[in-house]
């Protein structure tokens, strides 16, 4: 089983391994530029798990940023029938794509 940690970033927590894309919420910085994910909440090396309480000290994630885009639009319709009322709101949300190059 290969290495792998959890990491915590935008109030989500997600699964990331060497090589994996995955998409945030919002991160600051543009296309190309590394950064570190500094909340670890697990690191496993294939074989043991290490589980921190609730961060893992000195553990950091590298990643890479691959793009900043906005996700799919979301629509939400209101209607009162009978009424002549109704609304139409969409929304777009910021995502960050980022690329994993190491766990550590």
């Amino acid at each position: 089983m290969d290495a792998y940690a959890v990491v915590e970033t935008g109030g989500k927590q997600y699964r990331v391994q060497k090589d994996s894309i995955i998409d945030v919420e919002t991160i600051e910085g543009d296309a190309g530029a590394k950064i570190s994910l500094d909340r670890v909440l697990a690191v496993s090396d294939g074989t043991t798990l290490n589980v921190g309480a609730p961060v893992i000290a000195g553990a950091a994630v590298k990643a890479e940023i691959v793009k900043q885009f906005k996700a799919d639009k979301v629509v939400n319709f209101r209607k009162n029938k009978r009424k002549g009322f109704h609304k139409k709101i969409g929304h777009r949300q910021r995502l960050t794509r980022l690329k994993i190059e190491a766990v550590a």
